[in-house]
């Protein structure tokens, strides 16, 4: 069993081209989708570079690609040498090669895909460009799913994925761009200029005059909501995640059919399947709401993360709530009506005024005032500035926008729009799904449950907001806590603060697969502090065992062992 040679095609005058007019390339993403399995792969820059390879990957992802004749050529070549091609909406140029032509691109859409890609619903796509044949025209073609514009009842309008023999490999092209959808998604596809648009059953009125976060979401209000058994609307899909796990999924199961192995790592250390985050804003700064907080917690065994509004409580305060196991983190205030603004140096004096006036220290955490957002890339970048490592700014702020309304709840690294070369930033976003249950401005606790199961299908975080001011006033608060504490442990989540998350992620990234033994295990370089599972994915007459099935592919799991226990304000629940 042989390791699969992974290669990226990010060629370089391309992308300079494309910033250079100011154009996003967001199919540069493909490397951090990657990344977050610790899939190995090799970039590579240009198709000179390719051919001058002397061990030529088996499996090439064409990301960016010049659209020339000359492509095509070089392309075709390597994959009639035995080459798998893998595209996500590139690679025009050889449509004609293979009696196809481009097609009129599409924008949100919806795909269905067999059971076996894992996808239990239609998925919700930006970006959809789909190739044509003309009637009567023989190809030799394997299409697979189905796009439906607009609505996920739809009819199918072109095939998701299309796969083409080519002599000794074979070309699957993706008519979605995955890479693009998943960024729009997490993101949005444009910057936050101004007020988003409202629900029109009036449950999410985002246009409110204060930009934020949710001003720019790629969801759609009818098809991507529903409704609990109360009435309460929520966004239901995780559709980034599950997107991801397709694009993996595809790649595993490619490489295994060809009797090669593409080995991943898990999202969490052994003994943890996923996780829970509760975490707090301290609006009004009165340290009788952070002793009945501290009260809660310690009744349900967890940590939690505490972000901290300038000027923040009492020191003494600050200290009892890290002496218990907890985080202290920011909430940064660019909110007008509050004499806040949004301006890098506001973001450091209140950071600073928190660090040594308030005695708290580093911080390594952030959120943002009642979800306060503007531009692109601006907050990720005031928090590489100051030393800020997790954000976890992009949340609902209104009762019917609350859950996945950003299509994810993974940690996930943002990208920077085109002036900054869509470069990775130095900062994990940590999304929330909802504020304070029960009390009437936001959604009641019947949402509890179907956000757990989802995150827990996919393998996330179920962060979950609530105010120290309304855990001292409210009991409906408090008792939805503890509700969530009970849903959560039922269901196998670990209690972890946004820290402590933080380190976790970057950690595991240090990881590095860099081959495969013959029983089957890895040979990993690098070191995290917890456990960290690695599964291979095992081909067809493998000789190895296989201990679960990941993918669609049985995988022999073993565990590469950390450097040393965790440190700090592990909750009761991961004990």
């Amino acid at each position: 069993m042989r390791m699969a040679r992974v290669g990226v095609l990010l060629d370089r005058r391309t992308l300079e081209r494309k910033w250079n007019l100011r154009l996003n390339a967001w199919e540069c993403y493909v490397t951090e989708l990657l990344d977050k399995r610790r899939i190995p792969y090799e970039r590579i820059e240009s198709l000179e570079e390719l051919e001058a390879m002397h061990m030529r990957p088996d499996l090439l992802i064409a990301a960016a690609v010049p659209e020339t004749g000359d492509t095509s050529n070089r392309l075709w070549r390597y994959a009639e040498a035995g080459g798998t091609i893998v595209a996500y909406g590139t690679v025009d140029s050889m449509s004609d090669k293979l009696w196809h032509r481009r097609g009129e691109p599409f924008g949100a859409s919806y795909v269905r895909l067999p059971e076996h890609f894992g996808a239990d619903r239609p998925l919700r796509a930006l970006h959809v460009s789909p190739w044509r044949t003309d009637d009567g025209v023989a190809t030799v073609c394997e299409n697979t799913g189905e796009v439906t514009p607009g609505r996920p009842d739809a009819a199918s309008s072109a095939p998701a994925l299309q796969s083409f023999p080519i002599g000794a490999g074979r070309l699957d092209r993706w008519t979605v761009d995955i890479p693009a959808t998943i960024v729009g998604l997490q993101q949005g596809q444009q910057p936050v200029l101004a007020d988003g648009v409202p629900a029109p059953d009036g449950t999410a009125p985002v246009n409110d005059g204060v930009l934020k976060a949710d001003d720019r979401s790629e969801m759609d209000w009818q098809w991507d909501r529903r409704m609990t058994e109360t009435g309460s609307p929520y966004f239901a899909h995780p559709y980034a995640d599950l997107w991801r796990e397709v694009l993996i999924g595809h790649l595993v199961r490619l490489c295994a059919e060809r009797g090669l192995s593409l080995p991943f790592v898990g999202y969490w250390p052994e003994g943890v399947d996923q996780v829970a985050l509760l975490s707090h804003d301290s609006d009004g700064n009165i340290d009788e709401h952070a002793a009945s907080t501290l009260r809660l917690l310690e009744e349900c065994g967890i940590s939690s993360s505490w972000c901290m509004l300038e000027p923040g409580y009492s020191r003494e305060m600050h200290e009892r709530i890290a002496d218990a196991g907890h985080e202290l983190a920011f909430h940064y205030n660019a909110v007008e009506a509050d004499d806040g603004s949004w301006d890098g140096a506001e973001f450091a004096r209140q950071l600073n005024v928190l660090q040594k006036d308030g005695g708290i220290g580093r911080m390594v955490s952030n959120k943002n005032h009642l979800t306060r957002f503007e531009a692109y890339g601006e907050l990720f970048r005031w928090c590489e500035q100051n030393g800020i490592e997790a954000d976890q700014t992009r949340g609902p702020s209104k009762k019917g926008n609350v859950g996945f309304l950003f299509g994810t709840c993974h940690p996930y690294i943002p990208v920077a729009w085109s002036d900054e070369c869509n470069r990775l930033y130095d900062v994990l976003e940590i999304g929330f799904l909802t504020q304070d249950l029960d009390i009437g401005k936001w959604a009641d606790s019947s949402v509890i449950v179907p956000f757990l199961d989802e995150v827990k299908q996919v393998e996330g975080v179920a962060h979950f907001l609530a105010h120290q001011v309304h855990i001292h006033n409210r009991e409906e608060v408090r008792e939805s806590i503890r509700k969530l504490v009970r849903e959560a442990r039922t269901r196998g989540f670990a209690f972890w603060t946004s820290a402590e998350i933080n380190e976790w992620e970057r950690g595991r990234r240090t990881l590095r697969i860099t081959g495969i033994e013959p029983d089957g295990t890895c040979r990993v370089s690098g070191t995290s502090k917890r456990d960290a599972v690695i599964l291979v994915p095992l081909p067809p007459g493998s000789a190895a065992q296989a201990d679960e099935v990941r993918y669609s592919v049985p995988c022999r799991r073993s565990v590469a062992a950390g450097s040393s226990s965790p440190s700090g304000g592990m909750s009761n629940a991961d004990r």
